[in-house]
C-alpha cells in the first residue's frame, strides 16, 4: 500500500504534518477528514526519478535516505513502552510512525503494519527489511513473540543497541581529539613546506653556497611537495580506492582481520570488543530461548571479524557433535582465557546466560577504559611530534643564518 505525506492543520488550528497509508491521495484526505484533520498537501513518499538516475549511475538510493541504528534504537524503546503498557502492536506501531525521523524509517513501519494488519507476524514483517533489522532482530522478535514476552524482547534489544551505540559514541569522543589534531597538523606541515619553506630557502640556494645537510634535506622536501604535490595525493586517493577494493574481497576481508588482531596495542583491544559484541549476542538469544545451534548461527558474523566468524562456525559443529561450549571455543586462541574459563563456569553451573553477559560487560568496560587512555597518552605524544618536527625545520632555517654570521664577524 502506497504512503503519504500530509501537511495538515488540526481541529485546534496548529499545522501538523504525518505519513498515513492509503489506496490513492484521495483516500488518504478521507482518513484524514475522518480524524477531524484537515488536509493541505498530500503526496506520496517515494525515490524521484531523479534520484533513481543518481543511484543507477555512481550511488546506491539508500546512501541519500540510509536509516542509522540510532534511529532503529530509539523506535524500539518506542515500541516496547508502549507495548509494555498494554497497547496493541499495530497502534504502538501507529503511535510512532509520525516520530521516525527519516523518510526510509517510515515507509518501513507503515508497511510493517500493513502485514501485520493482515495477519502476519511482527517478525515475518521484519524480515522483509534485512538491510534495516539484522538476522538477529528478527529472531529476538520471532523468539518473544512464540513465547508471549514481545515486550521483553523488545526491551532487551533496545538495552542491547542503546549500549552498543554508547561505547560507539564514548570511544568516537575519546578519539576525536586526536585525529582533529592529526588533520590539523598535516594542513600545517603541508602548508609550511609547499608555500612558506620554499619563499624562506630561496635566499639560500641563490647564494651558491654549500648549505647545511639539514637545510639540503628540508629543501628536497619542500621541492618535492612544491612540485609534486598533486601525485603525493593521487597515490593517497589510489591507494586508498584499492584498498578499499582489496577489502571487499574474500580473502582481503581475511587477511585485514587477520592483521587488526595481531597489531601491537590495538590488536587486544578489537579482539576483546568483537568478543564482547558476541558475548552479549549470544547471551540474549539463550535468554530467549533461541537453541544454542541456531543463536550460533546467528551471532557468528555479529562479532565484525572474519576470524571470530570462521572460529565460531567450527566452534557450532563441535557443539552439534555433543561437545561443550567452552571446549569448543577454547581450541581457538582468538578467544581469550578468561573468556573460556567463564564460559565453562557458566556451563556448569547453569548459568551460561548471565556468565555470557558478564563477560561482555567486563570486556566492553576494559576496551572503554584502555581507548580513553591510549587517546589521553596520544595527545602528549603528538604535540612531541609536531614540536620535533617544526624544531627541525627552524633549525634547517637557521643554521645558514648562522653560518652567515660567522662569515660577516
Amino acid at each position: 500500500m502506497p504512503v503519504y505525506e500530509y501537511s495538515a492543520i488540526n481541529p485546534k488550528g496548529k499545522n501538523t504534518t504525518g505519513i498515513i497509508d492509503a489506496d490513492s491521495p484521495v483516500v488518504a484526505r478521507q482518513k484524514l477528514r475522518s480524524a477531524k484533520i484537515f488536509p493541505v498537501s498530500v503526496r506520496e513518499v517515494h525515490e524521484t526519478a531523479a534520484l533513481k538516475k543518481v543511484s543507477r549511475r555512481w550511488i546506491p538510493a539508500r546512501l541519500f535516505n540510509r536509516i542509522r541504528p540510532s534511529e532503529v534504537a530509539v523506535m524500539t524503546r518506542q515500541l516496547a513502552t508502549l507495548v509494555g503498557a498494554g497497547f496493541p502492536l499495530v497502534t504502538a506501531i501507529d503511535a510512532i510512525l509520525p516520530q521516525a525521523r527519516s523518510q526510509g524509517l517510515k515507509g518501513h513501519l507503515s508497511k510493517i503494519k500493513d502485514n501485520v494488519v493482515e495477519g502476519n507476524s511482527f517478525g515475518n514483517a521484519l524480515g522483509l527489511f534485512p538491510e534495516t533489522f539484522s538476522t538477529l532482530y528478527i529472531n529476538l522478535v520471532r523468539a518473544g513473540e512464540s513465547s508471549g514476552s514481545l515486550e521483553i524482547v523488545l526491551d532487551q534489544l533496545a538495552d542491547m543497541m542503546e549500549r552498543q551505540q554508547a561505547l560507539k559514541n564514548k570511544i568516537r569522543s575519546a578519539l576525536a581529539y586526536p585525529v582533529l589534531m592529526s588533520i590539523i597538523g598535516t594542513g600545517v606541515l603541508f602548508l609550511l613546506l609547499t608555500f612558506i619553506v620554499p619563499s624562506i630557502t630561496s635566499i639560500f640556494t641563490d647564494m651558491n653556497r654549500a648549505l647545511p645537510g639539514p637545510t639540503r634535506f628540508l629543501i628536497a622536501i619542500s621541492d618535492f611537495f612544491k612540485n609534486w604535490w598533486w601525485a603525493f595525493f593521487l597515490i593517497v586517493v589510489v591507494l586508498g580506492i584499492a584498498f578499499c577494493l582489496f577489502k571487499k574481497t574474500s580473502q582481503g576481508r581475511w587477511m585485514v582481520d587477520r592483521f587488526k588482531i595481531r597489531l601491537p596495542f590495538i590488536g587486544p583491544l578489537v579482539r576483546k570488543l568483537a568478543v564482547a559484541r558476541f558475548s552479549r549476542t549470544l547471551g540474549t538469544l539463550q535468554e530467549n530461548g533461541v537453541p544454542m545451534l541456531q543463536a550460533l548461527e546467528i551471532v557468528k558474523n555479529i562479532a565484525g571479524n572474519i576470524i571470530i566468524s570462521d572460529a565460531v562456525s567450527e566452534a557450532a559443529a563441535e557443539v552439534g557433535k555433543g561437545h561443550s561450549l567452552g571446549a569448543s571455543l577454547g581450541r581457538h586462541p582468538v578467544f581469550p582465557d578468561l573468556f573460556i574459563q567463564m564460559v565453562e563456569v557458566g556451563e556448569q553451573s547453569g548459568e551460561l546466560e548471565a556468565m555470557l553477559n558478564k563477560v561482555a560487560d567486563v570486556f566492553e568496560n576494559e576496551t572503554e577504559t584502555r581507548i580513553t587512555a591510549m587517546a589521553s597518552l596520544l595527545e602528549p605524544v603528538m604535540i612531541l611530534i609536531m614540536a620535533v618536527v617544526v624544531g627541525f625545520i627552524v633549525l634547517s632555517i637557521c643554521l645558514p643564518i648562522f653560518e652567515m654570521n660567522q662569515l660577516v664577524g
